[in-house]
């Protein structure tokens, strides 16, 4: 398939590629209600960390105690950002048994270039970070450089509310070392920079909870950057433990004019389907 970073990876099931495909639409669901949710608070209670050692380190106690207590008021708060994710990792074991329904689901695979070039505006596609220590993190500076400039430590001072606010963004992209290995992108709708973002949010409702989402009009993204969506296209991968027919799978593309993907069908080689009892 190419230089393997060329392609990124979209793990799911049969409902969410009928979505993608016969309707031309992709989801961007929640963040903070994925598998990884905890990570956006993860990184600010680290970046916190950061920020008030450094400034133990500059001897500003003071000014440690207030950062600290004004994180701690920032937390309580809920930030809403929606993402589709993406793996670098073509046919992966891990991929397929925590997103691809256990590996009876599909993955699709979709050309990175053109994913960059759909992603303007609200819409960003970001290489997530795996790390624990932000020690090093530019947003350590920003707090920091607050401080030595005397910005007033408030919860009202414009200054410190974008410098939250850009923190928040940041952490979007930031996962627990513990996955690293699923060497992730994230096509993120900002939940801070929504000005040029016109996509109306729906709802799936279940018996459990009503979950929001963001559906991308596939079709008319592709469009503006002038392709067609069997363009974005580059694969797709029936799981290694999936029942679907191969041939059954590529007369629904051909019946729903998705005739330049047929051949782009394979099927799975993972042996995932003898780890599962």
């Amino acid at each position: 398939m190419g230089n393997a970073r060329n392609i990124l990876y979209h793990y799911t099931d049969f409902q969410a590629i009928d979505g993608i495909l016969r309707c031309a639409q992709l989801r961007v669901n929640n963040v903070l209600r994925m598998n990884d949710s905890t990570e956006m608070r993860h990184f600010m209670n680290r970046l916190c960390s950061a920020v008030v050692e450094r400034l133990h380190g500059e001897g500003n106690e003071t000014a440690a105690q207030t950062i600290q207590a004004l994180f701690r008021e920032e937390l309580k708060k809920e930030y809403s950002a929606f993402a589709a994710c993406f793996s670098f990792h073509r046919d992966d074991a891990a991929q397929w048994e925590r997103y691809g329904n256990r590996g009876r689901g599909i993955c699709i695979a979709l050309r990175r270039e053109y994913l960059q070039k759909i992603a303007k505006g609200a819409l960003s596609l970001q290489a997530v970070f795996y790390q624990n220590d932000m020690a090093g993190h530019p947003m350590v500076d920003v707090f920091c450089e607050l401080v030595r400039n005397g910005a007033v430590l408030s919860a009202e001072n414009p200054a410190l509310k974008t410098a939250m606010r850009d923190a928040w963004a940041c952490s979007v992209s930031f996962k627990h070392p513990s996955f690293a290995s699923e060497y992730e992108m994230r096509l993120v709708v900002s939940p801070f920079e929504t000005e040029d973002f016109n996509v109306h949010p729906c709802y799936h409702v279940t018996k459990e909870r009503i979950k929001k989402y963001y559906p991308l009009n596939l079709m008319s993204m592709c469009e503006e950057i002038g392709i067609g969506l069997e363009d974005l296209v580059a694969e797709l991968i029936i799981g290694p433990d999936s029942t679907q027919s191969k041939a059954i799978f590529q007369d629904y593309l051909r019946d729903n004019g998705l005739h330049g993907l047929v051949d782009r069908v394979a099927l799975s080689d993972c042996p995932l389907h003898r780890l599962i009892p």
